[in-house]
């Protein structure tokens, strides 16, 4: 659909059909989508997801390996894999740091109560960031959210999921430093995320 027609629906509110996670795993199932295409489903919608720049890749790189060995043996590291939120949202952070196991493995994604910390890494998504998903997150209970804003390099740390918002949140500078609430005595270094 152009841009003109999707003006016309917000201009003018029409019903629409919002799709479950069983509906969404059947349209993979059937090749209608395939592993190339950059969707996610939040709240029942089929969302378009930003390509990835080389940027936004160093910083997804950066974070897996510094969080991954600050973590081992205490989580585990899901690097742009799906976390069930519920039944119409199903999300692709570019990091999450969850339990081991997580309730359900090896059936189900990971679901709020196994997620110890998301992470957005966040340029041309950053409106989407801090608005649906971080919504989202905190309705669901995400204990802790980091967008990664690639446009002033620096950390905007959210905790303490209350309604649809967070009760906390510290912007971290690109000379700070990083840490789990969930997984006390991690720090990592804000500056590795913005080479």
């Amino acid at each position: 659909m152009n841009s003109a027609g999707i003006d016309i629906l917000v201009r003018h509110p029409v019903r629409r059909r919002r799709l479950t996670l069983d509906q969404y795993h059947r349209l993979g199932e059937a090749g209608i989508l395939g592993e190339d295409d950059r969707v996610e489903l939040l709240d029942g919608q089929l969302v378009d997801m930003s390509p990835i720049g080389p940027r936004h890749a160093l910083a997804v790189d950066a974070l897996n390996e510094l969080l991954g060995v600050a973590v081992a043996g205490r989580a585990a590291i899901r690097v742009q894999n799906p976390i069930e939120i519920d039944r119409g949202t199903e999300p692709n952070p570019d990091i999450a740091v969850v339990r081991r196991p997580w309730r359900g493995y090896p059936r189900t994604h990971p679901r709020p109560e196994d997620v110890l910390l998301l992470v957005e890494v966040a340029d041309s998504s950053l409106e989407t960031d801090r608005g649906a998903k971080l919504e989202l997150y905190a309705r669901s209970g995400i204990r802790e959210f980091w967008i990664v804003d690639l446009r002033t390099d620096g950390v905007d740390v959210y905790r303490g999921p209350s309604g649809d918002a967070y009760a906390s949140t510290v912007r971290v500078g690109s000379s700070g430093l990083l840490d789990i609430e969930a997984l006390p005595g991690i720090a990592i270094p804000a500056a590795s995320l913005f080479a």
